[in-house]
């Protein structure tokens, strides 16, 4: 949820499940920009919410450096998991994603349970797994705002205003 120093990111962390560890190892530390992780929850909700397609948050993605990205699919991978994303959300996601479902982000979010080293993943790699990750989250949410909060929903994140600002 690629790397800023050739092979320094790789090694095993495609295969950790879930439960053993959200955050993944990256090359550089992680940043403490609050603001930085309040967008990423904005714009990744906005298109969970179809307040924003998944093209605008891809060229938005696209737009950062590889150290944001890396973070960022850190975060969405750690949102997929907080909405309790499964197999079956996988491959209800990867469709709509528009990444081929052999792609190795494709695959590692269909495996039961999914996985979460997308941040481990060659720079190359980086987009497709935040167009995977993001789509599957929003059919992982979309199940959980539809079942657990149901008129009774007090999340802000489930409740945004209809306009958005530009990326």
């Amino acid at each position: 949820m690629g790397a800023a120093i050739p092979g320094c990111c790789r090694g095993g962390g495609a295969s950790l499940r879930p439960v053993q560890r959200l955050g993944l190892a990256s090359c550089e530390p992680p940043s403490d920009d609050g603001a930085f992780r309040r967008e990423t929850e904005r714009v990744v909700n906005e298109i969970a919410q179809e307040l924003r397609t998944i093209d605008d948050g891809a060229a938005w993605f696209s737009g950062l450096s590889q150290a944001r990205r890396q973070e960022v699919l850190r975060e969405v991978a750690g949102y997929a998991m907080q909405a309790h994303v499964t197999a079956a959300d996988g491959r209800a996601g990867v469709a709509p994603s528009g990444v081929k479902p052999t792609a190795n982000p494709s695959v590692m979010i269909c495996m039961d349970p999914p996985r979460t080293g997308f941040a481990n993943l060659p720079a190359d790699e980086c987009l497709k797994a935040f167009r995977v990750l993001v789509s599957v989250f929003t059919v992982a949410d979309t199940r959980r705002r539809k079942t657990y909060c149901k008129g009774i929903c007090g999340h802000a994140w489930h409740n945004l205003p209809t306009a958005t600002e530009p990326l």
